[in-house]
């Protein structure tokens, strides 16, 4: 199990040519310093409102299968008390979110978890280099194994069934790899759906469209909807070993009793997603693959998503896969595709933060057309979505270019304290100095203004 590489935000500046120097915006005061990063403080997750026929259905998929489609006949969750231990060399905010997502995981979950310093942990995060995962896992941006606690241990047992999550019988021991040298954001996100799949789940399902437990990273943290999923998976009325028809047969009553209101909503029963869409979509947003070979699947991916009837994120997410890889080459078709896919998200539920990620794309659009009325207005039904689902990546690129709408409409006072505002996000949100001026100068130069005679 794996979090795989699918940036979601960091092409923007793909809707103009970039140029190599720097343009002379007013972010010209982050020359000698940045101001201190901005860390989330409260969770915010949003009640879960989904049918208990579609959770039950949701769980199954989740619990007693694998990311490959193969199916196991056996559940398998840890008994008891459940230890996590932080080896290696850590970044400075993991200790901090860590502990914010263990206390998550006792409130929202019910789950009996606690950090130690003992080497006989449930769970040990090991926090190595980014080149140390991807020598096991090259498109990897960090995973979960069985049966071992470190890196070392692994590397001995790689090709064995010691670490088959298909042959394993219960869950004992287990070792999650996190990269050290991301931005604090990337190492949150590791953490949430590793941990998660390390308790819980061991599948991804593109079709659920508000939780982690999804390859397209739309969302970062564990959602209301996971937390769910995971109480559910540590009821006392499961055990560790169950058959998959002794969990079918108790599911549909735990969630009667976790979620009531669930027994009166509609079933929406949304069809499987084939293997050549998944394929085709890891090919189009995944790394490796040439600008030719993603553009290829993500035209597969549209004729399946076509051909499936599909009306839901899953429509939309794929619009929105070829929107970023036609903005290099043809921005008015790389537009039309961003229409489509915030068409898709506006009639599916729970896809706010999907519209989210459009609407950057579009206000970028919207700067280079000197139109900041609508940058304006698509930034500002977005920013509060960022913020409560604490992607601060998205958040300070969606403040980076509020700032160069206000400063166009003549507002550059406010403009300036917004910009400042947007980079405590970004050092957050994408880490090192050198990333978060890289940002600036790459919204920058969708201004207008930036781009005539370098004039504000």
């Amino acid at each position: 199990m794996r979090r795989v590489l699918l940036p979601l935000y960091l092409f923007l500046g793909a809707c103009m040519p970039v140029s190599h120097s720097e343009p002379a915006t007013r972010a010209a005061f982050v020359d000698t310093s940045l101001p201190p990063m901005k860390v989330f403080s409260v969770p915010r997750p949003q009640p879960v409102q989904t049918s208990n026929t579609d959770l039950s259905r949701d769980f199954m998929d989740l619990a007693m299968g694998l990311e490959s489609g193969r199916d196991l006949e056996m559940f398998t969750r840890f008994e008891g008390p459940i230890t996590v231990r932080l080896i290696g060399s850590v970044q400075p905010t993991v200790p901090s979110d860590l502990d914010r997502l263990l206390h998550r995981l006792r409130t929202e979950a019910g789950i009996d978890i606690h950090t130690t310093t003992s080497a006989d942990a449930s769970v040990t995060i090991n926090a190595v280099s980014r080149a140390e995962i991807q020598r096991f896992l090259p498109q990897a941006a960090c995973f979960v194994v069985p049966n071992v606690s470190t890196l070392s241990e692994y590397r001995t047992a790689r090709r064995s069934n010691r670490v088959n999550w298909g042959k394993i019988t219960s869950r004992t021991r287990l070792a999650v790899f996190l990269p050290n040298d991301s931005s604090p954001q990337e190492a949150r996100d590791c953490l949430h759906e590793e941990l998660a799949q390390a308790l819980g789940p061991l599948n991804d399902l593109y079709r659920l469209p508000d939780s982690v437990f999804n390859d397209d990273n739309v969302h970062t943290v564990l959602t209301g909807y996971d937390m769910l999923i995971l109480r559910a998976y540590y009821d006392p009325a499961l055990r560790n070993g169950m058959s998959r028809n002794e969990v079918l047969g108790r599911i549909p009553g735990i969630f009667a009793r976790l979620n009531p209101q669930g027994e009166f909503l509609p079933a929406r029963r949304p069809a499987r997603t084939p293997r050549p869409w998944i394929d085709a979509i890891q090919t189009a947003l995944g790394p490796g693959a040439s600008p030719v070979a993603r553009r290829a699947a993500a035209t597969d991916a549209l004729s399946i998503a076509s051909a499936m009837g599909w009306d839901d994120h899953r429509r939309g997410f794929t619009h929105y896969a070829m929107g970023r890889i036609l903005q290099s080459t043809d921005t008015d078709a790389a537009r039309a595709q961003f229409l489509q896919a915030d068409a898709y998200f506006a009639r599916a539920p729970h896809t706010e933060l999907h519209r989210a990620y459009v609407a950057s794309q579009l206000a970028a659009f919207a700067l280079t057309e000197n139109r900041p009325e609508d940058a304006m207005r698509l930034t500002g039904i977005s920013i509060e979505l960022a913020t409560r689902h604490e992607n601060a990546a998205l958040l300070s690129t969606l403040l980076m270019l509020r700032a160069e709408a206000l400063d166009l409409q003549g507002r550059v006072s406010a403009g300036t304290d917004v910009r400042l505002d947007s980079l405590g996000w970004a050092r957050y949100g994408f880490g090192s100095d050198w990333s978060v001026r890289a940002k600036l100068r790459e919204i920058g130069v969708l201004n207008p203004l930036n781009r005539a005679g370098n004039r504000l």
